[in-house]
């Protein structure tokens, strides 16, 4: 990408210090790097830790301060560098959004920071990048995709808009998924899941993601699970929690899936929603915690924490039911093993 962007007669420096999960600390050389080349624009190429860390120094660099300053509740309208976001990953869909997400270093709160600001001037998306995924990050990431349209599907901020691009993006999943994992060379799956990833991310970044999102943050932010894994390992139980409050809603998502036909019940297909949840979780071995490695103690003490920092991050007000503390806490602990 470098020898091109010369090519064209343009200036170019790169940072690569991204982390996965990126944290404040790990901004701080990033910030340094755009001010000392005078950047004008920044290119984001990698999965979604690239991708936010690209939005994380665009603002950065331009109004200064710390990241912690722009989490939600606050609405980031700039100003701040254009980003050109370019994917390499099929998950995140953060080339498509107006979310960065950000680890506290100081407090290991993963802060959700939103706002036009963030929303990337362009994202080019090539399916080929995706092609050296193994299977594990080819999983984690699709769930995640998964996970966005249909938490952007039964969001209370859902509309007609983002429901379009979320029930396109669920059939595409459905049919695609566990082929791209049992054969990541299949060059027509990993297209597919391209294009769903980045469909799911106009949709969530339109209606907002939910419960399954706010509690799998503070699980990456502790423990260290990749947020698509952590994702898969609430899902089920966060989707069997919230239907009744939303059960024709869940019922579309399963249609949409393939797992229900048009004549099930709505009180049917959204049982076969959680029960297609729990398959592909087996299907693509996704680990509980404690099969993780996360040990059951260190687990238990951080629920009331979690729990607090699921709530602050705002996301499951927009659940179909909205939890208390001690419901998230009671979630965290049923899928512990």
């Amino acid at each position: 990408m470098t020898e091109t962007l010369q090519k064209s007669g343009l200036n170019v420096a790169v940072f690569s210090g991204t982390v996965p999960d990126p944290t404040t600390d790990s901004l701080s050389a990033g910030v340094s790097a755009v001010k000392e080349h005078e950047a004008d624009i920044i290119i984001g190429l990698g999965g979604g830790s690239a991708i936010d860390t690209a939005k994380a120094l665009g603002i950065l660099s331009r109004q200064g301060g710390e990241m912690r300053d722009y989490k939600a509740p606050r609405s980031n309208t700039g100003p701040a560098l254009p980003v050109v976001a370019i994917p390499t990953t099929a998950g995140s869909g953060s080339e498509a959004t107006q979310f960065t997400i950000i680890s506290d270093s100081e407090t290991n709160e993963k802060m959700l920071c939103a706002g036009i600001a963030f929303l990337p001037a362009a994202a080019v998306i090539d399916h080929t990048l995706t092609l050296s995924m193994p299977p594990r990050l080819t999983a984690d990431t699709g769930i995640d995709a998964l996970t966005h349209a249909i938490e952007a599907f039964v969001s209370k901020k859902a509309s007609p808009f983002s429901d379009a691009f979320a029930l396109s993006a669920i059939r595409t999943i459905g049919t695609n998924l566990r082929k791209v994992y049992e054969d990541g060379a299949n060059q027509a799956a990993r297209e597919a899941m391209m294009l769903a990833a980045t469909q799911a991310g106009i949709a969530f970044s339109n209606s907002s993601v939910a419960l399954v999102h706010g509690m799998s943050r503070p699980i990456g932010a502790h423990f260290h699970v990749a947020h698509g894994l952590a994702n898969a390992m609430l899902f089920p139980a966060v989707t069997e929690f919230s239907i009744t409050a939303a059960e024709s809603r869940y019922a579309e998502c399963a249609r949409a899936l393939g797992v229900a036909s048009a004549a099930a019940t709505d009180r049917e297909a959204s049982a076969a929603l959680v029960s297609e949840l729990h398959a592909i979780n087996a299907d693509l071995d996704v680990p509980t915690p404690a099969v993780f490695g996360i040990d059951r103690h260190a687990w238990e003490s951080k629920l009331p924490l979690m729990a607090e920092q699921a709530l602050s991050s705002g996301s499951p007000a927009n659940n179909p039911v909205i939890p208390d503390a001690q419901q998230i806490q009671g979630i965290y602990a049923g899928i512990y093993s």
